[in-house]
């Protein structure tokens, strides 16, 4: 039985918004849920199309105190869209359009809805693209790569989200439309809410328009595959790599588990400790050189082979190790705990070294890969959820995980967010001042609390 107060909502809303007001259990399970697997059922999924619905929406929430998730593809991996306080789930699904696109002053317009892959197919028919390519490019929407603040190979080189948004309109906690930013490269008037809203994963606004920034398509690519004998040596050659006047389009590693798991795929690679996956792009005239300085900064000591892709093909052959490695994964256990944390690219050694002491404390398997030039790796931590002690082992290593990344100081998250999953770790990592101000933000942009409750900020 529901409540008055949100009965009330639920009879408001479904006369705003009808047959998109879903309140049967098959429809609430299934937006009840992301790709961090996790589960709470929703009271109903609501689905605007017009920013008008979505303020109305946010009002009768706000008025019957009841929480409001909001929602993307689902492809999150922390737990930041499981509606977890129950309350309503606002997807985003059906305000999916491209508002606007302006090739002389290189910006986009987008509804959150839209999805990341058909905005690059919109941006490429006029030779442009927007940076961010995270592995769900194809189906996970720019709304939800900006709540995440959402990155990708190419963020060595181009930046994340944050960096390629110009400007928002957000719907705050009271149903208000507040617009942020520009439509032009620089600006500075006023505070940077833009910057601010970006990777707030919906606990301080609903994003409901983006201005975002595109940029040339590179004329052409290349790259190469460096296979090294210590992580140590690995991580010298990321270095010199990082100190090229031309900065690698990606720079991805890979640890000896995750080589060993592409090579059990069939995919050939020469043996070693560790990988380094480069990518330049460029002018066709120019990308020669590039590629030259960036091969001889990638001959450090320690470097066992290093394979040049001569054509697109053998290019596309080279990313074939990356890409077979989350297929692979699932054949080492049921279960994964996939954590995007980030240290300075000098202490990446210590970091790997700390990880092969755990595979054998836990007794877990532990694979390791990532975006190198950021120092952002993926850690991923396998076991069986049926298996208590295997359940156990895996919290453990969370805990040991995250103690680490922040001695080396480091951080929780580099493209993933917080959401549920680092939630509780966040007072460690940024300090009481610093989350006591974000308590303060929380309550300015939301103060009946509604708006994503549970996430980011830790209970108090």
């Amino acid at each position: 039985m529901v409540s008055p107060a949100p009965a009330i909502a639920l009879a408001g809303l479904s006369a705003l918004l009808g047959e998109r007001c879903l309140r049967d259990a098959a429809s609430c399970a299934a937006y009840g849920q992301d790709n961090s697997r996790r589960h709470a059922q929703p009271l109903a999924v609501l689905q605007p199309m017009t920013v008008a619905e979505v303020q109305q929406v946010v009002r009768i929430a706000a008025e019957a105190g009841v929480p409001l998730t909001a929602r993307g593809r689902g492809t999150g991996t922390t737990g930041a869209a499981v509606p977890i306080a129950g309350g309503l789930v606002l997807s985003f699904e059906r305000m999916d359009r491209l508002l606007a696109i302006e090739p002389a002053d290189r910006y986009a317009v987008v509804e959150p809805g839209l999805l990341n892959g058909a905005l690059q197919v919109e941006a490429g028919r006029h030779g442009l693209f927007w940076a961010p390519d995270p592995t769900s490019l194809p189906y996970s929407t720019v709304g939800g790569n900006l709540a995440c603040n959402a990155g990708g190979p190419r963020t060595v080189k181009y930046g994340a989200s944050r960096d390629n948004v110009l400007g928002l309109c957000f719907v705050d906690g009271r149903g208000e439309l507040i617009r942020t930013g520009t439509r032009t490269t620089k600006g500075a008037t006023g505070y940077d809410l833009t910057r601010l809203l970006v990777g707030s994963e919906g606990t301080l606004g609903l994003i409901v328009e983006a201005t975002v920034k595109l940029l040339p398509l590179p004329a052409a690519r290349a790259g190469f595959l460096a296979v090294y004998d210590s992580i140590d040596a690995a991580t010298a050659a990321i270095v010199a790599l990082m100190q090229q006047p031309e900065l690698p389009a990606a720079l991805e590693f890979m640890d000896d588990a995750a080589l060993a798991l592409v090579r059990a795929r069939g995919v050939e690679l020469p043996a070693g400790a560790a990988l380094l996956l480069v990518d330049a792009d460029g002018a066709a005239a120019t990308l020669p050189f590039t590629l030259q300085a960036l091969t001889e900064a990638a001959r450090v000591p320690g470097l066992v082979a290093l394979r040049q892709a001569a054509t697109a093909g053998d290019l596309a052959a080279l990313w074939a190790a990356r890409k077979a490695l989350s297929p692979a994964l699932r054949s080492l256990a049921p279960g994964k705990i996939n954590e995007d944390v980030v240290v300075p690219v000098s202490r990446i050694p210590e970091l790997c070294r700390a990880i092969a002491g755990w595979r054998i404390e836990l007794g877990l398997p532990i694979v390791v890969f990532g975006h190198a030039g950021n120092g952002n790796l993926h850690v991923n931590l396998l076991y069986d959820p049926a298996d208590a002690t295997q359940r156990d082992a895996a919290r453990r290593g969370l805990a040991l995980l995250f103690q680490a990344v922040l001695a080396l100081g480091g951080t929780l998250s580099g493209e993933h967010g917080i959401g549920l999953d680092k939630r509780d770790w966040l007072p460690a990592a940024v300090g009481a001042p610093a989350l006591a101000l974000m308590r303060q933000l929380k309550t300015v942009f939301d103060p009946a609390g509604i708006l994503n409750p549970g996430k980011v900020l830790p209970p108090i």
